[in-house]
């Protein structure tokens, strides 16, 4: 019964793990726009592309539906959520309060191995060239700087709201990524915002984040009017 009950768990144990892959390489590609908005996802083919059984792919869906990623509609399938230009006015509403929450609040109670954590953030986005790189490495390290903050801030539910907005603010953001003309100064000031958090400075974080998500709805909205 022992033997019978690890093998069990030990199951459950790689079947979460498919499902936690299929969900991180689908998501990647709703957020790069490879799925394209109100495409449909189709379970089978998902499945084959991502080398794992329909389950875990159902899962999968399941979580990004929670995550305002996908829709289902009964009898018609799975289908990536639109991309609407008025929603970023929403999303950005609620950033505006939560980033600089999570931006002062890391900076207060960042454990030494975060700080430590977020300096290696700091030190990639020094080197990064973002005229050489692709959409994928410099959404990455975008990912990589918020996930480190929101990480720090020590509040897992402050995080899982944050991740869920930014992942909708990166697929605007991907929608004009081609016309934004100087991506390298986006990528950049997050330098400051991190240097103030890794240095305890509350109200600097808090108001660089501000600022950050300012400029973003900013930069976002040319581009739109431009095109």
């Amino acid at each position: 019964m022992a033997v019978e009950a690890w093998v069990s768990a030990g199951d459950v144990a790689a079947k979460r793990s498919l499902a936690d892959v299929a969900y991180e390489r689908i998501r990647d590609r709703l957020l790069t726009l490879d799925i394209q908005p109100g495409g449909l996802l189709n379970d089978d083919e998902l499945a084959k592309d991502l080398g794992v059984g329909r389950t875990p792919v159902r899962e999968a869906l399941k979580r990004l539906e929670l995550d305002r990623l996908v829709v289902s509609y009964p009898r018609r399938g799975t289908f990536a959520t639109r991309v609407e230009v008025t929603d970023l006015a929403f999303i950005s509403e609620i950033r505006m309060q939560l980033e600089p929450l999570a931006a002062s609040r890391a900076a207060r109670v960042a454990t030494a191995s975060a700080r430590e954590q977020l300096q290696k953030v700091m030190h990639a986005v020094e080197a990064f060239d973002a005229s050489a790189a692709s959409v994928v490495e410099t959404l990455r390290l975008d990912a990589s700087v918020h996930r480190g903050i929101y990480a720090a801030a020590a509040n897992p539910h402050l995080e899982d709201v944050l991740i869920r907005y930014d992942n909708l603010a990166t697929r605007i953001w991907c929608m004009v990524l081609d016309r934004l003309p100087d991506l390298s100064r986006h990528v950049r000031e997050h330098l400051d915002l991190l240097r103030a958090v890794i240095d305890g400075d509350e109200a600097g974080a808090a108001n660089l984040a501000r600022i950050h998500v300012s400029g973003f709805e900013h930069a976002v909205r040319e581009a739109l009017f431009a095109a």
